[in-house]
């Protein structure tokens, strides 16, 4: 057996499998994910965070969904990761590498804001046909993609069988893409429920969807700088930007971060 520490974290009820292993190979990282994400048969987790070394940031994060894939960027794992790492190097400023591009990130305590990339992919009331159904659906990639529906009943909505429709339907092939249900709570907030790919399920939050969820809201009702998400588990992530000529930009996601356990992993 092989023994691997490891730190359990979560921020607003995403949670991660925290581990420091520099320079292993995906293949490994994949079987890891798989494992240790397993909820009966492992620690249990939505994702592993990975520290490694980077050449151009401080540090370099690599993420694994529960089913072993590998994804861009997570908006509430690269908090979670921010703060792992903050304890490690001592620093509350921290430049991240990801897939998705340089994460810059802010500890202070337990609260941690991260600038997301810039977002991408932008289009706006697409028709998806889901049988003899047609649905009006947003799209944004902030670090990973994003289908962004509006609805007045939001808790009436069967996120996961819908949501998983979409995320396989043939407009966003071949990657697929994450879901977000969205309703409107006030002139600058928004409730979110989201299916995450690579879950393949409803978590209880998701930092990139409800950054897409908060993006898309201003752009069609004109809020302006800041969005409050209230995510399914009932945490508020507040989501900054600036919508200016050059589009959106400038996009932080701010919300707590928690850590659960601390232990040794038998491989």
């Amino acid at each position: 057996m092989k023994k691997i520490n490891f730190v359990k974290m979560q921020a607003a009820g995403n949670d991660f499998v925290v581990v420091r292993l520099a320079g292993a190979k995906g293949a490994a990282l994949k079987a890891l994910a798989i494992r240790a994400c397993d909820r009966k048969f492992g620690i249990g987790a939505d994702g592993l965070l990975v520290l490694d070394r980077s050449r151009k940031a401080d540090v370099k994060m690599r993420i694994f969904n529960s089913d072993g894939s590998e994804a861009e960027m997570c908006g509430n794992g690269v908090r979670c990761f921010a703060f792992y790492a903050s304890k490690i190097s001592g620093e509350n400023s921290l430049d991240i590498e990801t897939k998705a591009g340089m994460i810059k990130t802010l500890v202070k305590g337990d609260l941690v804001k991260a600038r997301l990339s810039k977002p991408k992919d932008l289009k706006l009331d697409l028709a998806v046909r889901l049988g003899q159904r047609v649905l009006k659906v947003n799209y944004i990639n902030t670090g990973v993609p994003h289908a962004v529906i509006f609805t007045s009943c939001l808790d009436k909505i069967n996120v996961k069988d819908i949501g998983r429709l979409i995320r396989y339907h043939k407009i966003f092939l071949p990657k697929g893409t994450n879901v977000d249900f969205v309703e409107v709570t006030g002139k600058d907030s928004v409730s979110v429920r989201t299916y995450e790919r690579g879950v393949e399920d409803e978590t209880l939050a998701c930092g990139t969807g409800s950054t897409a969820s908060a993006l898309v809201f201003a752009l069609k009702t004109g809020a302006d700088n800041k969005v409050d998400v209230r995510t399914k588990m009932g945490e508020i992530l507040k989501i900054y930007f600036k919508n200016g000529p050059g589009g959106l930009d400038d996009v932080w996601l701010e919300g707590k971060v928690y850590t659960v356990c601390k232990g040794e992993y038998y491989v």
